[in-house]
């Protein structure tokens, strides 16, 4: 007959959860400020041509995704 031992869980421990610094969440705030404003620059510009709008394009979607990873780790340190 054999003997059957109990183990303890095989489950790795929880891993901490990091929350992420007050620099990094400043400097996400910072970029994407950046990123709306020179959005803004290139749409205000007298002579705004399809390379402007182009460009302020992708720096809004720059603008998005920053704020987007702001948020997160907001949540993340609220949570």
């Amino acid at each position: 007959m054999t003997t059957v031992i109990d183990l303890a869980s095989r489950r790795a421990a929880p891993s901490p959860t990091t929350s992420p610094e007050p620099l990094e969440l400043i400097q996400l705030h910072a970029q994407a400020h950046n990123a709306l404003s020179t959005a803004l620059h290139c749409l205000q510009r007298p002579d705004c041509t399809p390379d402007h709008i182009k460009t302020a394009t992708a720096r809004a979607v720059r603008a998005a995704t920053l704020l987007k990873r702001a948020s997160a780790a907001v949540n993340q340190v609220e949570g």
